[in-house]
């Protein structure tokens, strides 16, 4: 019996539209070069950018743009070098594209490993409530092993807590073995290479058997996590199909494996930076990461900003004739619509002393020009440059900030607080419990080893420092008392603790330290930042993985003024810009400095670190260098400007010869007070 058959027709597609129509008038707001790096198609792209090239305008507008384009922005990854400049970038698309750009995931390399290692580390053996070390924590670990294994004793020769994690830190993030860094970078410690290799060993299983993971752990966590457990990396690679890098010219071998791991799946990896702005080599970062990335990545399409928003033309073109002697680079020229303006100068003193008042004096004479003292800063190779300028200002009544010293976080009272909250929140961290206990009086080295002991074996820890009688006992007491408090509140507020915890330490601040009012100040900003959090989890994570800068211990000289200059090394200044810049001690041995002529690679590192201050500066720049100084290091008698200006043109610059009031110009007759 034949079946009546029926038809159904299948209906073809509607044809679309067009292609989906854009929010933003992209070709309105960015420059031909910006525009192309923005409206890039998928695949591995490069985008050189020039100092002042709107290098974050192009990535801002990158982001928007794939957003705008119909990409789910929870498929975007952002990763920068600062927590800061991730939200400053997403908060800036969110004015351009609207609130989904807050579903955009952003934050630093370490934020971003933090996060990941904490939905999937299970398959590597690591727990999501893992406590991150900060490196002073790391290197308190270290020394605690290196006591346990007897080196203390053995020699006392045998590298230092922090020069060992310098080692390892380094190991770690240029993917080579630790027996290799101490041959090529610390030989002079050779002969213990058995032995810290017995440290490392230590070191790593302590760090696994109490699920603690130091600032570098993060990464090589990461990565070991990408190569080893194939769906995790499906996965995450799966769910970034954009990932945009900021600076990747500062990257170091270890942070370009982990990008190339988590673009396996889609390649759609933009990458922005400056070949010629890479200046953090003893960091660990490699030049060669932005000048391989097209052979890691092949069919990398490279864009060039070459339009500087920034400085004047004259500036720009000594930049230019700086960075175009560079041995290898990506070619590109800056130009500017700032057409005027006055030529850099180079300035020559008699001595150093001669060099701070010229400084001083121009100072005050861009003042009375209208130039305010924010708008005005000291670059320097080395942060001992500044020291006589320092003086001189002081006595000009020129206000400054020095940027460089001691980190916040990085202080030992700070340090001392926070060990007492680790401490609260991982029973485990003993680490923080070490540093919690040398605290208390009575108690050295030995009696804290022989109390950790007993602690991690206790079922009630805090009991165990209550039987403790003698000399320490009271202070013990008082220490349960106080951690034991807050370990069984209901109140888990960072402010909360820091604040409990605040009484408990005040006494002890008052003992350890003379300028303790100074120190309060700093804990005072401690519990403000504090405030800003509800859980204590995440409050110790961010310190440990973007700590703040500032501290109110030895940055400041002179009085608090809402005006006031910078004096900076150049790595710190690195970002920033100003209407007028000085660049002291431009003299070959000091910039470049001696120790960079053993090396091709370190002298041309100081190059590029030369042009990154002199684009610091919209306007006016000034070079100094005092002549016929003596180096007593080097033992060379110093009398030129640097190398990197042998090339410079004379109508490039103003050259500038400072003479004595009243006629004497014979460098020689005025001694300097300095030499």
């Amino acid at each position: 019996m034949e079946r009546e058959v029926k038809t159904y027709v299948l209906k073809r597609p509607t044809e679309e539209a067009g292609p989906r129509k854009l929010s933003i008038d992209y070709a309105a707001a960015l420059n031909p070069q910006q525009l192309a790096a923005v409206t890039a198609g998928d695949g591995p792209s490069l985008v050189i950018a020039g100092a002042g090239s709107g290098k974050t305008r192009t990535l801002v507008y990158r982001v928007a743009y794939l957003i705008d384009s119909g990409v789910d922005p929870s498929n975007i990854l952002l990763l920068t070098f600062t927590r800061k400049s991730s939200q400053e970038m997403l908060e800036r698309a969110g004015d351009l594209i609207g609130v989904s750009s807050r579903r955009v995931c952003g934050g630093t390399f370490h934020s971003v490993a933090n996060m990941l290692l904490r939905r999937h580390g299970r398959s590597i053996g690591i727990e999501p409530g893992f406590t991150i070390l900060d490196r002073g924590d790391a290197e308190d670990l270290i020394a605690l092993m290196r006591s346990q294994l007897g080196l203390n004793e053995k020699d006392k020769r045998f590298p230092r807590k922090g020069t060992i994690m310098e080692m390892i830190s380094k190991s770690e993030n240029t993917l080579r073995s630790l027996d290799e860094i101490i041959l090529e970078e610390f030989s002079h410690f050779s002969d213990h290479s058995e032995d810290l290799g017995r440290l490392h060993k230590a070191y790593q299983t302590a760090k696994r058997q109490k699920q603690l993971l130091d600032y570098d752990d993060l990464l090589v966590m990461l990565r070991q996590l990408l190569l080893l457990d194939e769906t995790a990396r499906a996965n995450i690679s799966r769910q970034y199909r954009y990932i945009l890098v900021d600076e990747y010219q500062d990257t170091n071998r270890l942070q370009a494996e982990v990008i190339r791991q988590l673009a396996t799946t889609y390649q759609n990896v933009m990458v922005v930076g400056d070949d010629s702005q890479s200046i953090y080599a003893f960091r660990g970062a490699t030049f060669k990461n932005i000048m391989e990335f097209p052979l890691l990545f092949p069919g990398t399409t490279v864009y060039k900003l070459e339009e500087n928003y920034r400085s004047t033309q004259p500036i720009l073109n000594l930049a230019n004739c700086i960075i175009e002697e560079a041995a290898e680079k990506y070619t590109k020229r800056l130009f500017t619509r700032k057409i005027d303006g006055p030529l850099p100068s180079l300035v020559e003193a008699a001595g150093e002393n001669a060099q701070s008042r010229f400084i001083g004096q121009k100072i005050l004479e861009l003042r009375e020009e209208g130039v305010p003292l924010s708008e005005v800063a000291v670059l320097f190779r080395s942060s001992f440059h500044s020291f006589d300028l320092e003086i001189e200002l002081s006595r000009k009544g020129l206000p400054f900030i020095k940027r460089g010293g001691v980190k916040f976080i990085e202080t030992a009272h700070v340090k001392d607080l926070l060990a007492h909250v680790r401490v609260v929140s991982n029973p485990l961290d003993t680490v923080s419990w070490h540093r919690v206990l040398l605290l208390v009086e009575g108690v050295g080295p030995k009696k804290a080893q022989d109390l950790l002991a007993a602690i991690v074996k206790a079922d009630r820890p805090y009991d165990v420092l209550r039987g403790v009688s003698g000399r320490s006992g009271p202070g013990l007491k008082n220490l349960a008392n106080t951690l034991e408090s807050l370990a069984g509140s209901d109140d888990r507020q960072p402010e909360h603790q820091v604040s409990h915890i605040y009484e408990y330490y005040l006494p002890i601040l008052k003992d350890q330290y003379d300028d303790y009012p100074k120190r309060t100040r700093d804990l005072d900003h401690l519990h403000t930042i504090a405030e800003g959090y509800q859980g204590i989890d995440e409050f110790l994570a961010d310190l440990a993985l973007e700590p703040p800068d500032g501290s109110t211990v030895n940055v400041e000289a002179g009085e608090r003024d809402d005006e006031r200059m910078v004096l900076s090394t150049i790595h710190s200044a690195k970002g920033l810009e100003w209407q007028c810049v000085f660049v002291i001690w431009v003299v070959d041995g000091r910039f470049p400095s001696a120790y960079s002529f053993l090396t091709e690679d370190e002298l041309e590192e100081e190059r590029r670190l030369f042009y990154v201050a002199v684009t610091r500066a919209k306007r006016h720049l000034f070079l100094t260098y005092p002549i016929n100084v003596y180096d007593k290091t080097s033992g060379m008698l110093l009398s030129k400007p640097s190398r990197f200006l042998d090339h410079v043109s004379s109508n490039l610059l103003d050259t500038l010869a400072l003479v004595e009031e009243g006629g004497r110009d014979g460098w020689g007759m005025i001694p300097d007070p300095y030499y």
